[in-house]
């Protein structure tokens, strides 16, 4: 027996999650203070195994944020990496580097830099340590052991969190890049504990830069799927 789909949810659901894009021009306006503790209460509902809630987050604003921001820039010119979980190009299959390429057109097409300037991307991936112009930097921490497992969970509380902006009208932008100055984000903010695994960049988008328009698509459902323990399809039905 097939049990209903609530077509209002449904309806929501689908244009709440796949409304959700990566912001990369913000206006300079703050979000404001009642609906940003509304946001991060309700990214506190996150899935989290055994309960155990191994988040914890920091949001720079302000004159924070903007000496956290400088900060980032002098680490990334200096070359003082500290990123807690390990970066390898390797790590991306062959398929995924093909994935990451057309991204990588779209988006720098957009900002009008050639797939041969070097020089204009690098510049253009050191200025997005001041978040983009964001007026806001969330920074997702693993407490505990720091392991996998446990990373595992703060993934869940940063896609909870995404879609909790993406409800209030705030856009977002989660960067790997501030991920890889995490001793510099400790020492800015006076942290001794957790390792860095993301910081979103969030605030207001600028509907007018082109670079909020750039879409990726996503790989179809049978390419990353498979059902297993089901009635074969019509398809298949028919064919035998």
């Amino acid at each position: 027996m097939r049990l209903p789909v609530p077509t209002e949810l449904s309806d929501y659901a689908e244009k709440l999650i796949r409304g959700r894009r990566a912001t990369r021009a913000f206006r300079p306006e703050a979000v404001p203070d009642d609906t940003m503790r509304a946001i991060f209460s309700l990214a506190g509902a996150a899935p989290s195994n055994s309960n155990a809630q191994p988040w914890r987050v920091e949001v720079a604003s302000g004159a924070t944020r903007e000496r956290l921001a400088d900060a980032l820039r002098a680490a990334h010119a200096e070359h003082r990496t500290s990123a807690d979980f390990a970066y390898s190009e390797d790590m991306y299959a062959p398929v995924h580097q093909a994935r990451r390429a057309a991204f990588g057109a779209g988006l720098y097409g957009a900002l009008g830099i050639g797939p041969d300037d070097h020089a204009t991307r690098a510049a253009y991936d050191a200025e997005s340590l001041r978040f983009y112009g964001a007026p806001h930097a969330a920074f997702l921490f693993v407490t505990g052991d720091g392991g996998p497992r446990l990373a595992a969970d703060v993934g869940a509380y940063l896609q909870t969190l995404l879609l909790a902006m993406t409800a209030y009208g705030v856009a977002s932008c989660p960067q790997g890049l501030l991920s890889f100055y995490a001793d510099t984000v400790r020492a800015e903010l006076g942290l001794t504990e957790g390792k860095l695994l993301v910081g979103v960049s969030f605030g207001y988008a600028d509907e007018s830069a082109p670079v909020n328009h750039v879409t990726t698509e996503r790989a179809p459902l049978e390419e990353v799927t498979t059902f297993h323990g089901q009635a074969r399809s019509r398809r298949s039905r028919e064919a035998g």
